[in-house]
């Protein structure tokens, strides 16, 4: 075991439960948005447009957040690299939890008018700086903290917050939808899982002000390498891996987001299908996504992160030229069938990420690089694959939807190929990482 002193400090059942509560309420705070802006936000944010073009316009705000993202990993990652993780997170977390208590209590257009979406995209930008600004944090608690031979084990626990939150969300907008009548959830109903969020935010302070540093972040202060400007250290030393990184991950954020919003719109409003069916039916897909995150991450111990992540993007060729088939046959079942597809075949490469990234830079910005690589795939895969799923279904109809996504699956696991394994690179001191430690990481 490398990391003795961490673990000792930071015993890895508290670390794993502290980056996971994190990450789960950070991205459900995320997801709930996306759900809103799939099924209201058209009509209470910009109601003179027509549906296509409320919703498209709504989904746009959505997006907002992406392009933030990367901007947040490197404000975060500066701070993270610099002053250590554990404040770093803190402060993420309050970001986030605050400006989703805000949207939820925004006023509508019709009570205030266009200050209205002008103040949804600036909370919805400073949601995306807290986002941006909290995997790479959540993920390096666990990724410094974890021995060696279990490292893809552990750093699972924050990789699980998406598919957690994202059933979480689902249920939240099932349960306001089944409790009120269409008229009550958009009027006011819909606020509901924002203003709620508030009580996650004390679990999440609660269980990160636990944590102490990890040996890595200590190692790099006491060795006098903190860098002044991690993000130019980043990039001017590894931007090989900084944009292999992070188009290795796009596909993951592309078929994730057509999963968790794109798939909400067009099962009610193209497919016809009940709302509350939709968001059950999510619930599920949401559990599919998180079982195949933990068997891509433990097996990435064993068979080197790598080759999971590879696997995982060919075979997301594959789901992405069979998936709106499915969808399209109309029914219930061929629409949860799809659903589970899109998501399910994430958690193979996601999965082995949250140790792979860290693993490829060096700790005195390894908070920077690794967020902003996955940051970066955030908006190339997360932001524009939305848009451009609802552009290509009204032009082409929804398989060019499939081709698209096989196409960036293909892409992905090119660059893949470009990595090395990291499996066994050391995390502690203050060169690790493939720039400096890449005689424990096989090719």
């Amino acid at each position: 075991m490398t990391t003795t002193g961490a673990t000792q400090r930071n015993p890895m059942s508290r670390v794993a439960f502290a980056s996971m509560t994190g990450t789960v309420i950070e991205f459900y705070d995320f997801f709930i948005y996306g759900t809103a802006a799939a099924l209201v936000f058209n009509k209470v944010f910009f109601p003179e447009l027509g549906a296509a073009e409320g919703t498209l316009l709504a989904l746009a705000t959505f997006g907002v957040a992406f392009v933030a993202r990367p901007f947040g990993s490197v404000l975060f990652g500066h701070f993270g690299d610099r002053i250590g993780r554990k404040r770093t997170l803190v402060t993420t977390l309050l970001l986030m939890g605050l400006s989703t208590v805000a949207i939820g209590l925004l006023p509508s257009t019709g009570a205030i008018g266009a200050l209205a979406p002008i103040l949804l995209v600036v909370l919805r930008v400073l949601q995306g700086l807290a986002v941006g600004g909290e995997w790479a944090g959540a993920t390096l608690l666990t990724a410094e903290n974890a021995p060696k031979a279990k490292r893809g084990k552990y750093a699972l626990y924050p990789q699980l917050g998406p598919s957690v939150a994202f059933s979480l969300a689902s249920a939240t907008f099932l349960i306001t939808a089944l409790t009120m009548s269409d008229e009550a959830f958009l009027s006011w109903g819909w606020r509901l899982p924002f203003i709620g969020s508030v009580l996650l935010i004390g679990v999440g302070l609660f269980v990160r002000l636990r944590i102490e540093e990890s040996d890595a972040f200590e190692a790099t202060k006491a060795s006098g390498s903190v860098a002044k400007l991690p993000v130019l250290e980043a990039v001017t030393r590894q931007p090989r891996e900084v944009f292999l990184g992070a188009f290795v991950t796009t596909t993951v954020f592309a078929f994730f987001y057509i999963g968790v919003t794109y798939l909400t719109t067009y099962g009610t409003a193209v497919l016809e299908h009940p709302r509350t069916t939709v968001l059950a039916l999510g619930i599920i897909g949401g559990a599919v996504f998180a079982v195949t995150t933990i068997i891509g991450a433990v097996a990435s111990d064993r068979r080197g992160r790598k080759r999971l992540v590879l696997a995982g993007n060919l075979a997301s060729v594959a789901v992405g030229l069979i998936a709106f088939p499915i969808l399209d046959i109309g029914t219930v079942w061929s629409f949860g069938l799809g659903l589970c597809l899109v998501l399910g075949v994430v958690g193979i490469a996601y999965g082995p990420v949250g140790a792979m990234l860290p693993e490829l830079f060096r700790a005195q910005y390894r908070y920077t690089g690794a967020g902003l690589a996955y940051n970066l795939a955030g908006v190339l895969g997360g932001a524009v694959t939305p848009l451009v799923a609802t552009a290509l279904v009204a032009s082409y109809g929804s398989t060019a939807i499939g081709f698209y996504l096989a196409f960036l699956g293909l892409v992905s696991a090119l660059c893949t190929l470009g990595l090395p394994d990291t499996r066994n690179v050391e995390m502690v001191t203050a060169t690790s990482g493939t720039a400096g430690g890449r005689q424990g990481a096989a090719r």
